[in-house]
């Protein structure tokens, strides 16, 4: 994990978490303070791109970062664990095909 987000989730633990008898790390910002699930998270994303003229969603981004990653040259399989997945099929539905990759993987032509 990079050292900035290791500092960053320090941070929260010591000033910005709220007290709770939750063992969760992360929790909503409002009493009583629950753990966050995906629907919250969702929600803020929408928000968040909505006040900054975006049209996009969490899912976009979850897309984006798996494209990315395959573009990057991680396995299908790394980015299955990468974003959570239990099985492959669920990651295989967030990668597009890229023509460009194909290409050099099948014909070993260069991008």
């Amino acid at each position: 994990m990079p050292e900035n987000t290791i500092k960053a989730i320090t941070a929260y633990i010591i000033g910005g978490r709220p007290v709770s008898d939750h063992r969760r790390l992360f929790l909503q910002l409002i009493p009583p303070y629950k753990p966050i699930v995906r629907d919250d998270i969702t929600r803020h994303v929408g928000i968040c791109m909505r006040n900054n003229n975006l049209r996009a969603s969490a899912y976009w981004l979850r897309h984006s970062y798996a494209q990315n990653l395959l573009e990057a040259g991680v396995s299908i399989y790394g980015i299955k664990e990468m974003m959570g997945h239990k099985n492959i099929e669920s990651t295989r539905k967030y990668l597009s095909i890229h023509i460009k990759l194909m290409r050099e993987v099948i014909i070993d032509e260069p991008l």
